[in-house]
């Protein structure tokens, strides 16, 4: 990792210059760099994984209930490794029920999904992890409860996607950076500084099998985007979807848009599906740093507070704009089916009334 170091654009230099002597900031350099080489680490794991055979063996169900397979679980083992030697207090990750004590008296703390999108592995699709760093109590042993707060107390997010090349999307809370892998070198570095999610991009993503669960709004928003130039918004509309959250999130971050995973009328669905802590927080960092929103239908991510480690939120993010739509929606039509018919005659939200 650390053979491009004299490039001002590689990972470990950039950071090492922006945390100059501040300890904290050396502190959260040093465990994204951390996060950065097991990534790369684990982008190898993962195409032999493929060529082993083994990317589809399940193990059980993780915290929460959900399918684990051997390399959600390898993911997290080499991560809960890695980190406990930066300066990183407790780890959470979506594949332990309670947080993972590592170095007592270190200042920050770790929240991750190790490997998001694990089935797309058995039809060779994109999968990636995502990380969120808050502070750590300095008085104290870290508990559960200090990873609950508002996302605004993050001091760093990313993302990872293990693609056709291994990126990293990441944050410090001035901007967001995206790098790439080089393999030759060994090292990440830096292709776009400063990225702006682009508005008015015409790109919606959305599992829409579960539409007839949705509410209302939701498919009043969907409708009028998939009825295109012959609907109230005048212009067409593709829909991508790649069942990663990281995927959909990268392309947007670069190209805009919005993702939506709404809460739904399904058992188990009513608060959404996808866990605040260590995946809507940090995207919602992302993206706010980069010009983007992020909110759960109408309130900012960032402002809420998880009930507990794996506590449940709807998400919707990506452009400003399209994020602002969406909460407008929410608010005129609210669940009352009568109302959503409305959208399409009076063509409230027609294309560029409304950015």
């Amino acid at each position: 990792m650390h053979a491009c170091t004299t490039r001002p654009t590689d990972l470990g230099s950039s950071l090492r210059d922006w945390a100059g002597t501040d300890p904290t900031r050396g502190a959260l350099a040093a465990t994204i760099e951390t996060i950065a080489a097991t990534s790369a680490a684990q982008a190898g794991a993962l195409r032999l994984a493929g060529l082993r055979g083994y990317h589809d063996d399940s193990t059980g169900t993780n915290a929460d209930g959900d399918r684990q397979r051997r390399v959600d679980v390898d993911a997290h083992d080499a991560f809960v490794a890695a980190l406990a030697t930066a300066p990183v207090a407790a780890l959470a990750s979506e594949e332990a029920e309670g947080i993972l004590p590592l170095t007592p008296g270190a200042p920050l703390l770790v929240a991750i999904d190790p490997l998001d999108g694990s089935a797309n592995l058995a039809v060779d699709g994109p999968v990636g992890m995502i990380f969120s760093i808050r502070p750590a109590p300095t008085e104290r042993e870290a508990t559960a409860e200090d990873f609950l707060s508002a996302g605004t107390t993050q001091l760093g997010a990313g993302i990872v996607l293990f693609g056709p090349a291994t990126m990293l999307a990441l944050t410090v809370g001035e901007g967001t950076d995206v790098y790439a892998f080089d393999d030759v070198a060994g090292c990440f570095s830096r292709i776009h500084q400063r990225v702006q999610t682009p508005t008015g991009t015409r790109e919606f993503a959305i599992n829409s099998s579960n539409s007839r669960h949705w509410s209302p709004a939701m498919r009043s928003y969907i409708t009028d985007l998939i009825e295109g130039a012959d609907g109230p918004r005048q212009a067409d509309f593709n829909m991508r979807w790649f069942g990663a959250l990281v995927a959909d999130a990268y392309r947007i971050l670069l190209r805009g848009g919005v993702f939506l995973y709404p809460d739904d009328g399904r058992a188990g669905y009513s608060c959404g599906r996808l866990r605040l802590v260590y995946e809507a927080q940090p995207i919602a960092m992302l993206f706010e740093q980069s010009g983007g929103a992020a909110t759960d239908g109408s309130r900012r991510i960032l402002e809420l507070t998880a009930g507990h480690l794996h506590a449940r939120t709807p998400l919707v993010f990506g452009s400003a704009d399209k994020v602002a739509r969406v909460a407008r929606y929410r608010e005129l039509v609210g669940n009352d089916p009568e109302r959503a018919p409305l959208f399409g005659i009076r063509g409230l939200f027609r294309e560029g009334s409304e950015r």
